[in-house]
């Protein structure tokens, strides 16, 4: 069975690592003697299959910051790779964060558009289309010099991958300002509501799905809508009808 996937030449031919020991140096520990934190220091290929042997499915939540790609010099890494390069040094740390993914875990990788398009099919191929959840788009930066001449880059993004669909994300809890706009006035078993406006704001040509006679279900007069399209479609409204929600 064929999938759809990138290539490159050099693909699949890196070389094979072999499982790795760390080495816990005590002269470098501080913080909290308990806890069971650690800071690895040395090639994170190396590194990463060394945390396999141990933590192979185990870990809830990844964050990785890979060079870029941008052709930009650092004292410590080489971020001017050869593109088929690159992708070549990221896929097998990709598989081996897999690897320690548990069921229900995530990964979330920051980059820019350098070579996060591409990054996006490769991890499309590891994590598996179906487990992409989203793009984060962060915007890094409010304004451009005053002697830029080309297209400002404002944002990067983070690829937002899970193991499965175990994946369950943590939300924030409601803040008092947000409940605050609840109430609930006619006593609704259901609880507080807010009120939402039926007509849909875009200005978009109407949208014939969003275009129908609606029956006031308190009076029987027929609503007809000649300026804007409705914000639901017609079962959806007759959902809310049935559900008492107007």
């Amino acid at each position: 069975m064929q999938k759809l996937e990138l290539t490159w030449i050099g693909k699949g031919q890196g070389p094979a690592v072999e499982p790795r020991i760390l080495l816990h140096d005590a002269s470098k520990d501080y913080g909290d003697p308990a806890a069971d934190n650690m800071l690895i220091h040395g090639d994170n290929l190396l590194a990463l299959k060394a945390l396999e042997q141990e933590f192979a499915g185990q870990v809830k939540c990844i964050y990785i910051d890979p060079p870029y790609n941008t052709g930009s010099a650092f004292e410590h890494y080489d971020d001017n790779l050869e593109h088929s390069t690159w992708l070549s040094l990221i896929v097998p740390r990709l598989r081996i964060l897999r690897s320690l993914l548990s069921d229900d875990g995530s990964i979330w990788i920051s980059i820019d558009d350098d070579e996060g398009h591409y990054l996006k099919v490769v991890c499309d191929e590891v994590f598996g289309r179906e487990n992409y959840k989203t793009t984060i788009f962060w915007q890094r930066k409010y304004s451009v010099s005053n002697n830029f001449k080309g297209i400002a880059r404002l944002a990067e993004m983070v690829l937002v991958y899970s193991k499965s669909r175990a994946f369950i994300p943590n939300l924030l809890p409601r803040t008092e300002a947000s409940t605050a706009r609840y109430s609930n006035p006619d006593n609704d078993a259901r609880g507080p509501w807010k009120a939402v406006d039926y007509l849909n704001q875009a200005t978009m040509a109407q949208r014939p799905n969003l275009c129908y006679d609606i029956s006031n279900p308190f009076t029987g007069e027929v609503v007809r809508n000649t300026v804007k399209a409705w914000k639901y479609d017609s079962n959806t409204h007759r959902q809310h009808v049935e559900e008492n929600r107007l």
